[in-house]
């Protein structure tokens, strides 16, 4: 996953215009949204504008599970993650061993680089998904960059905050085990945990956030997917067909199941669909990190864990490699479909 700007680009209701010229323009100059909130903008670009939303706003919030992996009853905790993961696609995590004074350095480190002269940021601007760092945008692991590949501003703390989250995921993904009835090792075996992308997301104030998102309607393509961020927030899920705030919980991390767990576990477990809001305030800072192997040639082939199907629950999809369904999500974009159904069996 590629993050290279913070407003997303949909189709338009405003009047026909050269849509695809301006989408060059805006890509040629290499600057992002932020260069155009630096250009003093104080309308957002046609270019930005979303279609109306038809889904009906959430009267209310609901109560979104926070689990505490500190926990010495890990019966419970499985249990808690099972049902989540479940029923939402999505919990917060506390206790899970990330210091915060990480956790806000790492914040301030993406803030650091998102506000760096446009000179400095324009060696990292990528749409090669070939690229292992972007616009902002770094491979981990299996294969980390070297430390001079990265952004100079926040490259260390990048690097030690990446390092936690791979522990992490190692936990995480032996709990999720765990709650599908597998052996605590049967992901990671797997190599659910193996690749790691961290993608540090900056969404400028936007001077008319009615007419755009800072992220459209999507699901995550890998694994699972760890995300930090700030005391903004704006992230919503879609859950009953309502929009429901996932609002920052000081020192949690929200965790949420992505599209090749739903796979493998044969529809056990829900990938979330989610979006961002766009806010007058800002900027939003967050940290993605997406356990995923997509940037790896590899021809391991992925389908639906063999212990969870049956006769009477036969195999809802047909296998694939990471990297073939990374590269059908890219070319596909963030149009509103989901991508499971390209390997709905």
């Amino acid at each position: 996953m590629i993050i290279i700007t913070n407003m997303t680009t949909t189709t338009s209701t405003i009047a026909p215009y050269d849509r695809v010229t301006e989408l060059k323009a805006f890509d040629q100059a290499k600057t992002g949204v932020q260069g155009l909130v630096d250009a003093g903008i104080q309308h957002v670009p046609r270019i930005f504008i979303n279609q109306p939303e038809t889904i009906p706003k959430a009267p209310t919030s609901i109560e979104l599970p926070l689990i505490d992996l500190g926990s010495t009853d890990r019966a419970s905790t499985v249990e808690k993650i099972r049902e989540a993961s479940k029923n939402l696609g999505l919990f917060q995590v506390v206790n899970h061993g990330i210091p915060l004074s990480v956790m806000d350095e790492t914040l301030k480190g993406v803030r650091r680089f998102h506000e760096q002269d446009v000179e400095t940021k324009k060696r990292f601007y990528t749409r090669d998904a070939s690229n292992t760092v972007g616009h902002f945008f770094s491979v981990m692991a299996p294969l980390p960059p070297k430390a001079e590949e990265l952004p100079e501003v926040c490259r260390d703390i990048q690097i030690a905050y990446s390092n936690h989250v791979l522990k992490l995921g190692g936990l995480l993904f032996r709990l999720i085990s765990k709650a599908l009835g597998l052996e605590p090792n049967h992901l990671g075996d797997m190599d659910c945990d193996k690749g790691l992308t961290f993608v540090g997301h900056c969404y400028p104030a936007c001077p008319q956030p009615d007419l755009t998102m800072g992220a459209t309607k999507h699901t995550d393509d890998g694994f699972l997917t760890v995300l930090l961020q700030d005391d903004i927030g704006r992230l919503q899920i879609l859950h009953q067909n309502q929009w429901v705030g996932v609002p920052p919980t000081p020192g949690a991390l929200v965790i949420n199941i992505g599209d090749l767990l739903q796979m493998i576990s044969n529809d056990k477990l829900k990938s979330v669909e989610h979006r961002v809001l766009a806010n007058e305030k800002g900027p939003r800072v967050s940290v993605g990190c997406f356990f995923t192997t997509a940037l790896v040639a590899s021809t391991k082939v992925y389908g639906p864990i063999k212990e969870l199907v049956s006769d009477e629950n036969p195999p809802r999809y047909r296998e694939t490699t990471v990297h073939d369904y990374a590269q059908y999500s890219v070319s596909k974009g963030l149009d509103g479909v989901s991508r499971l159904l390209h390997l709905k069996i």
